[in-house]
């Protein structure tokens, strides 16, 4: 166990340095500009993403080639279902965001083994804040320890997600503070830090979106599943993720129960 634990802080310190040296370089294209692009699904990407995935694919197999490797910008690699440990990395997590000229976008990097994740950052490198949690060690940001707030109301909690992911709490949606945040990672690393009671996602997203940024909400006290309480399930064939509520306990359970709700009565 000390042995895993060991290599789980390394791995860590790892995913750290790296982040950091990939937000440098998305940095760059940020303030220069980058040329961007749609790809399948009309989704957005850039010159930042393609260059953060070459510099990450380059450097982290580098360091740990018995890991696979999912990324949003790499082929998908089947072989990644047979490894003990896989990078599961989003290079940059918010693009529309990016390329509007926001400064609430990431870059994602997690670890997971045996479809949980272990290790895991989420940085943010314009605002230089670096989000950092390892399994059973806690959640961290720029050395100031998490901690999810105690919200236990929906009404008046203060949610950070997509209009349409909170469209199934039916009218007390209403009733919540909510703000928009281009990243879905983001989101849920200020949810960690106290800064929102929750975040909730809808039905598109990836499991490079919420990999390391679901493991900080949990280290930080929080709760991350989807609706039906079942927790998200890393590394799969088709790393798509169905919708997931994020937040402390009772105000997840109450999340939970209204949605359970407005599903039966729909």
């Amino acid at each position: 166990m000390q042995d895993v634990k060991v290599k789980t802080h390394d791995d860590l310190e790892l995913l750290t340095r790296a982040v950091r040296e990939a937000g440098a370089i998305a940095a760059d294209y940020f303030r220069n500009g980058a040329r961007h692009w749609t790809k399948d699904g009309d989704a957005p990407v850039s010159e930042a993403d393609m260059a953060v995935d070459k510099f990450l694919s380059e450097v982290l197999p580098a360091a740990r080639p018995d890991y696979g490797w999912l990324s949003e910008e790499s082929e998908n690699d089947a072989s990644r279902l047979s490894c003990q440990r896989v990078f599961i990395v989003d290079p940059i997590d918010g693009t529309r965001g990016f390329i509007k000229g926001s400064d609430e976008w990431t870059i994602c990097i997690a670890v997971a083994e045996a479809g949980k994740p272990v290790a895991g950052v989420v940085h943010n490198p314009l605002k230089d804040e670096t989000f950092a949690a390892t399994l059973g060690g806690g959640a961290w940001c720029n050395g100031m320890k998490l901690q999810v707030s105690s919200a236990k109301r929906i009404q008046g909690a203060r949610i950070a997600a997509a209009k349409r992911a909170i469209e199934p709490l039916g009218r007390l949606a209403n009733t919540m503070s909510r703000a928009y945040i281009p990243s879905l990672a983001y989101r849920f690393a200020l949810v960690a830090r106290g800064d929102y009671d929750a975040s909730m996602s809808a039905g598109s997203a990836h499991e490079w979106d919420v990999a390391a940024a679901g493991l900080i909400v949990e280290e930080a006290g929080g709760v991350v599943t989807h609706p039906d309480g079942r927790p998200p399930v890393y590394n799969k064939a088709k790393p798509l993720i169905a919708p997931l509520i994020a937040a402390g306990p009772p105000l997840h359970a109450a999340l939970r129960e209204t949605v359970a709700s407005a599903s039966k009565q729909n």
